[in-house]
């Protein structure tokens, strides 16, 4: 009877000894299910989390100032609407509806500031009208204006971007402190371009603005070449003085759209690679009569390969309305340039060979190569550069002889160089794109691009080339460059228009005059 017991605790021991790998098995499978579990969701890429946050943020911001990003300020007998907007290269843009804009490159930020000139108030207007006294004040009080706008604004743009990157945050992520993540990055974003644009603003941006539409046309309401850096001196300081200016240009585009030039200012009209386009002769007599031109300089490929067929295509220039002064280009043969000779009002320059025309002494040489196929010949840089050597002997003879050279001109840069420090001015053409750049020795080289809009070239790319012009102003004492207007019209099929006033450094207001160079 107690050997019962004892084979029972064995066996029971057994059974236990048998039961517990299972159990075991058992805790440690419910142990880790759940982290097996959580191995079926896998963690977002950190990177991409960043990612589409930005977005969240840039975007929000986007719409918030799209939104209520805006204010409405009246500045002087304007009114004005002020927004911030995303922008690659920042700048100003002030609307002039319906005559048109005027832009500065005032800043480099990721935002750009607009001003619509939304009205003018006629009550304000008609107050200055018959109160002119109030004109001294008027600057001033634009200035308090402006700088009122710009607080108003600057409050406003952070309220809008923080609510708006906050608000998608929230629509987005659903969770309130991701939601005000995106508000605060916003704000620090729109805080640190707001800094940079402070510390690159440039005041003098307003020496050199781009109009376009309608005002396309007011630099020549400007005057004469001396009144030039006088009247910029005007607007020189910042966008509230500029303003002023709009104020007094709107009213004198609306009511004084004629033109009258003054009597000292030399005026010559650059023009390059017309490239046989015939649109090229009405546009350069359009803007004769309106800048009224005295000179029209051509630094050459005025024809596409220079066959006597194509001869009959420059008999325009005789009725253009101003001497036209022609060097030849490496698309123009000797053939072009025996027919130009014989046309009357026409002034071929070549080796060196000088003439004085509306007070401006020219001289000039042709492109040594003849190369209508566009192909590139073996030794042709030194080509350019031997004839450029001989252009700069003859403008030493001619300065030798006391009779100096204002203006010289050749086809190529390359030839161009190589007169650095023997004339003051060296035009050429060549590179289809418009270009001003002072030499070592002091001579300014002005590149134009093409008149012609690169001829039939205009539709091997993926935007027809603009064609571009130039009205250089000269004083007629000096017979120095005072300013240019760079003016640039939309190419074949395009009907945009934009001109582009431009001071030499040594002319703008507060810089001692450059001196004449020397070889």
């Amino acid at each position: 009877m107690s050997r019962v017991p004892a084979a029972d605790r064995i066996l029971t021991a057994a059974h236990r000894i048998r039961r517990t790998p299972r159990t075991l098995a058992r805790r440690r499978r419910t142990r880790r299910a759940p982290p097996s579990t959580l191995r079926l969701t896998p963690r977002p890429n950190p990177w991409i989390r960043a990612l589409g946050l930005v977005t969240v943020v840039l975007l929000g911001a986007w719409l918030g100032l799209l939104v209520v990003g805006n204010v409405r300020v009246s500045v002087g007998p304007m009114d004005t609407t002020m927004t911030l907007r995303p922008s690659v290269s920042g700048g100003t843009k002030i609307n002039i509806s319906p005559l048109g804009a005027l832009q500065l490159d005032s800043h480099i930020a990721p935002v750009r500031l607009d001003v619509n000139v939304d009205q003018l108030d006629p009550e304000r207007a008609q107050a200055l009208v018959d109160h002119p006294e109030r004109l001294s004040g008027l600057q001033d009080e634009v200035a308090h204006d402006v700088a009122h706008g710009t607080r108003d604004l600057a409050l406003r743009s952070c309220v809008a971007v923080v609510t708006g990157a906050t608000a998608l945050g929230l629509a987005v992520y659903r969770r309130p402190r991701r939601a005000l993540a995106a508000g605060g990055l916003a704000l620090t974003l729109l805080a640190a371009s707001g800094g940079t644009a402070a510390a690159t603003w440039n005041p003098n941006s307003v020496l050199e603005p781009r109009f376009s539409g309608l005002l396309s046309s007011a630099p020549s309401l400007v005057g004469d070449a001396r009144s030039i850096v006088t009247e910029f001196d005007v607007y020189q300081k910042e966008l509230a003085r500029l303003v002023t200016n709009v104020t007094k240009l709107y009213d004198a585009t609306s009511t004084l759209p004629a033109y009258r030039p003054d009597p000292t200012t030399i005026r010559v009209l650059h023009v390059s690679d017309i490239h046989l386009n015939p649109a090229s002769w009405k546009i350069i007599a359009s803007l004769v009569e309106q800048y009224q031109v005295d000179v029209i300089a051509d630094t050459g490929d005025t024809m596409d390969h220079g066959t006597a067929a194509e001869n009959g295509f420059l008999d325009p220039i005789e009725d253009l309305g101003a001497p036209y002064v022609w060097v030849r280009g490496n698309h123009d043969s000797m053939l072009t340039q025996r027919y130009l000779e014989d046309l009357k009002n026409v002034h071929v320059l070549d080796e060196g060979h000088a003439r004085t025309i509306a007070g401006l002494r020219f001289a000039g040489i042709g492109d040594p190569q003849f190369t209508p196929d566009r192909t590139n010949r073996t030794g042709a840089e030194a080509t350019q550069e031997l004839a450029g050597a001989r252009l700069a002997s003859a403008l030493r003879d001619q300065r030798a002889a006391g009779r100096p050279v204002d203006v010289a001109m050749a086809h190529e840069p390359s030839a161009a160089r190589e007169v650095d420090g023997e004339v003051p001015l060296i035009l050429a053409g060549h590179l289809h794109h418009d270009e001003m750049e002072i030499l070592e020795q002091g001579t300014r080289l002005r590149i134009e691009g093409s008149t012609g809009g690169s001829g039939l070239r205009a539709v091997e790319g993926d935007y027809p080339d603009p064609i571009e012009a130039s009205i250089l102003y000269f004083d007629r004492d000096t017979r120095r460059l005072q300013a240019w207007d760079e003016i640039e019209l939309g190419g074949l099929g395009l009907t945009t228009a934009e001109v582009s006033r431009h001071l030499p450094e040594e002319n703008q207001p507060g810089v001692s005059p450059t001196p004449t160079p020397s070889p």
